[in-house]
């Protein structure tokens, strides 16, 4: 379509008065530049989403555009990246990108392009989906036309994902599409066009080009999506999730014997995945979702008459975390978190089980400490019996662990427990140097408090120290 021939149905007149926009066509026709609103900020307008970072494509310079406008807007918060022929420029609440139109080719063994300076409609060639391959034109004379060559807006209107080009030639091009294909269509609630999605298939293996840092990126914006799971079953379906996070494949699956079946666990941490988004956007308490079981088809076991175990699988569990979350460059401290909850997370629905005193409880609570709530929002969500009784029941009992924990919380101040004698006093008070005994006197001390042995303050921990020293010091000093 001529931008020129565009009908007067094509014209976006909702954005007339839009005080960006305005303001790039003041400077565009002052400086006598071609420039156009791009990607997805058009995309997102039709979807009615307000959003503050816009991106434009200048016919030319469009490093020298951007420094142009930088110097009109008064600004100095200007990031170039010359090597990319961009720039960005922070204004008021607003991210403004610049660049300027152009042509890729690509080799088959690299994901950096050779670059050259084209028009805006070879521009519009190369981008990953028709939905983000529209343009606004903020030029005087065609002032707020729509440029749609792919039809992107009836794409949108369809709820389909599908590339302007030839799919394969497209993720071949830039392996990362595959990803970005899934995720939108996961945020979306898209499906992927029927082709595109076979060409996603075909080329998945062309991913081991990308660096992990940027799959595992898309990765986390399908995780935090409102419904992470179409990703996951995307992911999976398209052969992805094998690539990078075989692990978490190996969970499919239903085995019976005797009668007795277990539940599929990728299906069943899919959905506890799912009941968390519901409640939380926190990134590592999703994760660790994804976590809690993973080590169940390694500890997987059939006892005659009595069925499936998987014994140990949380503790197995956290010792695989450390490697996964590796190769996955996600950050240590979500690490060690997810590490703590999959090892703990079984202990709350445990107290369901049986009759506890309130040393269980102390116990949970010194261990889970400050994710205490996180714990038990993922042991809530783990409870996906598809039998509406039982998941009745299972989160009635559930319900009554979390009310004894708060009465033993606030009766015994656990969840910011610590020995009330430190490491220090126990060396002064006993006259040894430090060392492994000085851990065990420790952990001897604090134990009895969590077995209600003695109270939780400093002067019984130390009468406590006074009288059970003897028993520590007669070896050493016989």
């Amino acid at each position: 379509m001529s931008i020129k021939s565009a009908k007067k149905s094509d014209y976006l007149t909702e954005l007339q008065g839009h005080p960006i926009l305005e303001r790039i066509r003041e400077i565009a026709s002052e400086a006598g530049v071609e420039v156009y609103a791009v990607g997805g900020f058009v995309r997102d307008f039709f979807l009615r989403k307000n959003v503050k970072d816009i991106d434009f494509v200048v016919v030319g310079d469009g490093v020298a555009f951007a420094n142009l406008v930088a110097k009109v807007l008064k600004t100095r918060r200007v990031a170039v990246y010359r090597k990319f022929g961009t720039a960005m420029i922070s204004y008021k609440n607003y991210q403004l990108e610049f660049a300027g139109a152009r042509k890729e080719s690509y080799r088959t063994d690299s994901r950096k392009p050779v670059v050259e300076p084209a028009d805006l409609m070879t521009d519009l060639d190369r981008r990953d989906f028709t939905i983000n391959a529209m343009a606004v034109s903020l030029n005087a004379d065609t002032w707020l036309r729509l440029i749609d060559p792919f039809d992107g807006r009836r794409d949108l209107q369809k709820k389909i994902i599908r590339t302007p080009l030839d799919p394969e030639a497209t993720f071949s091009d830039d392996p990362l599409r595959i990803m970005r294909g899934i995720r939108f269509a996961t945020q979306l609630g898209f499906a992927i066009e029927e082709q595109t999605f076979a060409a996603m298939r075909a080329m998945r293996d062309r991913l081991q080009i990308i660096s992990q840092e940027r799959i595992t990126d898309e990765f986390m914006k399908i995780v935090l999506a409102d419904k992470p799971s179409r990703g996951f079953n995307l992911m999976d379906e398209t052969g992805v999730l094998e690539y990078f996070f075989p692990e978490f494949v190996r969970l499919k699956g239903v085995e019976e014997r005797e009668g007795f079946q277990h539940k599929d666990v990728f299906d069943h941490t899919l959905q506890v995945l799912d009941n968390i988004a519901r409640v939380t956007g926190k990134p590592e308490l999703r994760l660790a979702a994804l976590m809690h079981d993973i080590a169940k088809p390694k500890t997987k076991q059939f006892r005659e008459g009595k069925g499936w175990t998987f014994h140990g699988h949380e503790e197995l569990g956290a010792r695989m975390i450390p490697a996964i979350y590796k190769r996955m460059r996600l950050p240590i401290d979500w690490m060690k978190y997810a590490q703590k909850l999959t090892r703990l997370h079984l202990r709350p629905i445990a107290l369901t089980e049986e009759e506890c005193t309130d040393s269980a409880y102390r116990r949970l609570l010194f261990l889970a400490g400050e994710e205490l709530e996180d714990l038990l929002t993922l042991c809530r969500a783990d409870i996906t019996s598809k039998n509406p009784k039982r998941r009745k029941k299972h989160l009635q009992n559930f319900e009554f662990v979390v009310r004894r924990l708060s009465e033993v919380e606030e009766k015994d101040r656990m969840r910011s427990f610590q020995s009330p004698i430190r490491g220090d006093e126990i060396m002064a008070l006993c006259s040894i140097p430090p060392g492994p005994l000085v851990g065990k006197i420790k952990t001897r001390i604090e134990n009895a408090i969590l077995d209600g042995e003695i109270e939780n303050d400093y002067e019984a921990a130390k009468a406590y120290l006074l009288k059970i020293a003897p028993e520590y010091l007669e070896g050493k000093n016989g």
